[in-house]
Order: structure tokens, then sequence, then C-alpha cells
């Protein structure tokens, strides 16, 4: 359970005063609002990446916020998606004339409240772009359907690495649409998460099973299972992988291995001696494979897996430099 907590209606406002105080190096609080900006922004003559959502999910979202990455996030509070007014308030923070591009999960109040953030924006005249993320394969058999859980990451970085290199409104754009559609994941809980100054989690998973297809908001799976040894659910989350393939999916992947709060980095490294094993007998060549923690829910023990399948464009978007609170490719 989450243990850390003064008045649980001010976490998030608190946390994000902590995160500022401890990496003002790269970040800065964006004035009169819920979010976060590269220190000394708007960056000029740059399209500007505003990544967004609800709390909860460190380093999603404002982890992610640095050179080489987005130039702002907006956060609600605790699995809620930001109010319009936020959006609009980072949106104008961040852009430097160049226009804006959003990132963010396909959630139903996210995607409400940004393109509401969008419209109003717009009529002030500022140019907005948005990328609603979908990499779940397990909430909908239809793309567009799909909630956005991981995979979040790598359109970030696609996105973020397109914008600081100088490409202009719609190529940054349609990096982070081409990024989406090349991104698969799927994921597992064991145990459910618990809210600041709750006692009970969200959800529970009974003793001897685990849930299959997790969202990042504290929902159960779309199904259970009983638990089964490592190497069985290395096998199985990369069939469902492989089996929802892109239609033009080659044979490089960025791969992600994400633990969501409570599982441990030894026991997600066995976990990756399976995966990395069964994607090269697929014929899958791993491309500088991560496992660690890029998208939590506060407590939750569980993992997913995510697949970004590159060509030339996304690969070299994706090795880009970037430097933030949470992440370093140098």
């Amino acid at each position: 359970m989450t243990r850390i907590w003064n008045d649980p209606v001010d976490f998030k406002d608190q946390m994000l005063d902590g995160f500022v105080a401890a990496y003002g190096r790269f970040i800065e609080r964006i004035p009169d609002a819920s979010g976060v900006r590269v220190v000394g922004g708007p960056v000029a003559d740059k399209v500007a990446v505003l990544v967004g959502g609800g709390s909860g999910h460190f380093p999603l979202f404002c982890g992610y916020v640095g050179q080489g990455l987005a130039m702002g996030a907006v956060m609600g509070d605790i699995f809620a998606s930001p109010s319009g007014e936020q959006i609009y308030r980072c949106t104008k923070a961040v852009d430097a004339g160049k226009g804006v591009v959003y990132g963010y999960g396909n959630y139903s109040g996210d995607v409400m409240n940004f393109s509401m953030g969008k419209m109003r924006a717009e009529m002030d005249g500022h140019a907005v772009r948005e990328i609603v993320i979908s990499d779940d394969v397990a909430s909908s058999p239809q793309f567009d359907r799909r909630r956005g859980i991981a995979g979040d990451f790598f359109v970030f970085k696609c996105l973020g690495a397109s914008a600081w290199r100088g490409d202009d409104l719609d190529t940054v754009a349609a990096f982070g649409q081409r990024a989406n559609q090349m991104t698969r994941s799927f994921g597992v809980a064991f145990g459910g998460c618990t809210l600041p100054g709750r006692s009970e989690p969200l959800f529970t998973v009974e003793p001897g099973k685990m849930e299959l297809g997790l969202g990042l908001h504290g929902e159960p799976g779309v199904e259970s299972s009983a638990l089964l040894p490592g190497k069985d659910i290395a096998r199985m989350m990369v069939e469902r992988l492989l089996a929802d393939a892109p239609q033009s999916a080659g044979s490089r992947a960025a791969v992600l291995l994400n633990g969501l709060g409570a599982t441990k980095y030894e026991e997600l490294f066995v976990l990756y001696s399976d995966i990395h094993r069964l994607l090269a007998d697929a014929g899958i060549d791993a491309h500088k494979p991560i496992v660690g923690e890029l998208g939590t829910s506060l407590d939750m023990a569980g993992c997913s897996l995510s697949l970004m399948w590159l060509d030339d464009d996304l690969q070299a978007l994706f090795d880009a430099p970037g430097e933030s609170a949470a992440w370093a490719n140098t």
C-alpha cells in the first residue's frame, strides 16, 4: 500500500514540488499550472512536445521532460486526467511559436480533456496536433480503441527526438503516429495497487492466480489465469505480441520489459532471459532492450512487455541522445 503521504488531497502537488526540488537541473514548475517544462522553456525554434495524464505512474509523465525528450508534462490527480484548463495553461507555457504536439494514452478522460485544451489553445493561435497512444493489445481487437500503457515511452522518445532535431509540426506528429502504429504491449498483474489514504487495493488477485491484460489506472485484467512459471509468462507475452504485429513489421524491435511498481528488478531479469531467447527464436533482433520501471501504477505488482518494430527512421529517433530525470540515452 502507499504509506508516505500528508494530505491525500494534495498528494499530486506535493509530489511535483519534491520532484522539481530534486531535479531542478532538468525541469521547472510551470507557473499557476499542474505541470513542468524544461529549464528555461519554451525552447526557441522547436516544436514543443507536451505529454501528460494522471499521477501515480512515475516516471510517466513528468520523468520524461528533458533534452531530446518532451518539453513539458501536464499532470492530473492520481489516475485522473489533467483538466482542459491545466492542459491549456501548459500548452501556452511550452509553445515557442512552432506549435505543440500532445502525447497521451487513449483513456476517455484524457481524450476529452486534451481535446478541450487543444480547442482553447487553437482559439488563442497555437497550432496543436494530438497523438493518442493505443499500444495495449489486450484492451480491444480494434487498434484505435486500445489503451495506452508502457508503450507511451517509445512514442514520447520518438516525438521528442524529432522535435529537438528541428522537424516541423506535421513531421513530428507523423513520426509520433508512426511510433504508435508500430508499438504493441501486453501486461500481467499479480496484485492490485492502493491509493494514498486508502487501506484496501483497487482490486485483488486470488492466491495462485494472475490477471492478464491489466491497465495503468489500477484496472484488473481482462481475464484471469493460474499463476505460471516465468518461462510460460514470457512465452504468453511474446506470442500475444507477435500475433498482433503490424503488417509492415520487420525483424528489428525496441523492447521494453516494464515493472509496474512492486515487481523487483531481479524478477524482471529472470523473465527477460526467456523473453530475449523467444524473440531471437522468432527472428526478432531486440534493439537496445530496456528492463525497468518506465510506467508504473503506484504499488501494483505486475509487468508488461512492449515492442516497437523499427524502420530506419524510428531507429534513428529511438537512438538519438536524450536526458531527463528518469531516462538518459547519450
